[in-house]
């Protein structure tokens, strides 16, 4: 059956998958910038609802491949995660959510906001 808003009742929500590569490296470095990222990607591209206020962390000091920022915005729809390497200059961020949203725009932005040169996105339908 095809819901109001167009999706299926047997879809439970998407997942957009990205990997950003040769970011600047000032961007995924600074995690006020990683933070604001969260915000305005929630509040004014995906128009989801925030629930409490970021989690962006930096460890992975053992390894200079995983040393960088790890981040969790948890949204009333589900949550938005991902992982920077300064070393490798990327960024592997998931989005989820039960309601639907533009996944091409939440790309672009998110290839923007880091100053990725090149990047790979997968969307999963979840049933």
């Amino acid at each position: 059956m095809i819901l109001r808003d167009g999706t299926n009742d047997d879809q439970f929500g998407q997942e957009l998958v990205m990997d950003l590569y040769e970011c600047d490296l000032k961007k995924i470095s600074d995690g006020g910038h990683i933070r604001n990222y969260l915000i305005k990607l929630c509040d004014e591209v995906i128009d989801m609802k925030r629930y409490g206020e970021p989690l962006v962390e930096h460890f992975g000091h053992d390894n200079p491949i995983t040393a960088g920022y790890s981040i969790v915005q948890l949204i009333e729809t589900s949550c938005v995660s991902g992982h920077f390497s300064e070393y490798k200059k990327s960024c592997y961020i998931n989005i989820f959510s039960c309601k639907w949203f533009d996944t091409d725009s939440a790309a672009e932005f998110t290839k923007e906001w880091f100053g990725a040169t090149s990047f790979r996105k997968k969307v999963l339908q979840r049933r």
